[in-house]
């Protein structure tokens, strides 16, 4: 392999493609970037065999071939060389960098060891603005479980139907779920539940794109634009009836300034339990009391003006759910609605007068008030 290639597309790809090498693996090949390259350029791949990321580089090739050489260290070489143009070449298991006086050589792999990569059919796919999925990513996945004893709450449920798509995450104690109007699409109607690391790499590489392809086979999903690609294993199983839990009959609700609601809670927040994270919160006609008592710490209490309707009520939740949830929550003024103290309350952003309603709903389950 010889191939000549700028260092900012060097350096770019390969920070594409170090983020999916696993930090610790029994496996020395997994440590690796795959290089192959083409006629016209270069395909550079990483994967910790959940995830994996394969960028395409234009470079001028002298000679086609692929090796596997160490990622982290490439990276680490590459941004600190001269801009000038990088020649990279392989002599047996060894790569070879040089770029104005530096050279380098690092020991590498053959390329045979390296795993292969899933096999994606983009034809038959799915297209997705690349705004909308940053959009559910952002507001959802923050709510997965990271207990294994449920591995189908370890991910993100996605549903993609003609005209619509939605992403909802829980962890038993708080959820989160979002939808979107997205464009007509001939792809049937699907749901997958994707791990929150691919879905990381989906945000991390495809922030700017306008249109995403994606692509199911098997058990992977894909998602490819402008010669990046990300695949990754899905987690199988059936995601739980969320619509089940989410209360429809709540009949007390609150309309309350975000930015002060939050700046309340986190006062509160400082004399909370370390374990519970337990804020008591009462709410009445025009206001809510807050109050804190930790025996071993001391007491704390706030009041904030609100709208509410409805009877008082009197309700625990922890705090650290509450403030995970109001940071994606994107308008001015938000909406709670309450039922009783041992029911689910919802969290929804109240739109500007003018503003359309986000399809957006976060839910918090309460925390047994011990009097």
């Amino acid at each position: 392999m010889n191939c000549l290639i700028t260092r900012q597309n060097l350096h770019k790809a390969l920070a594409s493609v170090s983020a999916s090498i696993p930090t610790k693996t029994t496996l020395p090949v997994l440590s690796n970037i795959l290089f192959e390259a083409g006629e016209d350029g270069m395909w550079m791949s990483g994967t910790d065999l959940d995830v994996s990321v394969r960028v395409w580089v234009p470079a001028e090739v002298k000679e086609q071939g692929s090796i596997t050489a160490p990622g982290k260290k490439l990276q680490e070489i590459v941004r600190e060389l001269a801009d000038q143009p990088v020649e990279l070449s392989t002599r047996g298991d060894q790569i070879e960098l040089r770029c104005g006086k530096s050279h380098f050589k690092l020991n590498g792999l053959p390329s045979d060891s390296f795993p292969t990569l899933p096999e994606v059919d983009f034809e038959k796919g799915w297209s997705v603005k690349g705004a909308d999925l940053y959009g559910l990513i952002k507001n959802t996945a923050f709510a997965v479980s990271s207990e294994e004893s449920r591995p189908i709450l370890n991910g993100v449920l996605w549903e993609l139907r003609d005209g619509h798509m939605r992403m909802v995450a829980t962890n038993g104690h708080r959820l989160a779920r979002k939808g979107v109007v997205s464009g007509s699409s001939n792809a049937p109607s699907a749901d997958f539940i994707v791990p929150p690391m691919a879905l990381q790499q989906v945000q991390r590489l495809f922030e700017g794109e306008e249109e995403l392809e994606v692509a199911k086979s098997g058990n992977h999903l894909g998602f490819r634009a402008n010669g990046t690609e990300v695949y990754t294993r899905l987690i199988e199983g059936t995601y739980p009836n969320y619509e089940q839990v989410i209360p429809k009959d709540n009949d007390k609700f609150a309309i309350v300034d975000k930015k002060a609601f939050i700046s309340a809670v986190r006062r509160m927040a400082v004399v909370a339990s370390d374990q519970t994270h337990r804020i008591r919160m009462a709410f009445e006609a025009d206001r809510v009391h807050l109050t804190v008592l930790t025996p071993d710490l001391g007491e704390g209490e706030d009041e904030l003006e609100l709208t509410y309707e409805g009877e008082g009520i009197e309700i625990g939740f922890n705090a650290a759910y509450l403030l995970e949830v109001l940071k994606y929550m994107s308008t001015d003024e938000i909406k709670i609605t309450l039922k009783a103290p041992e029911r689910a309350a919802t969290i929804e952003p109240v739109p500007a007068e003018g503003e359309e309603a986000e399809d957006y709903l976060c839910l918090v389950m309460p925390l047994r008030l011990l009097d």
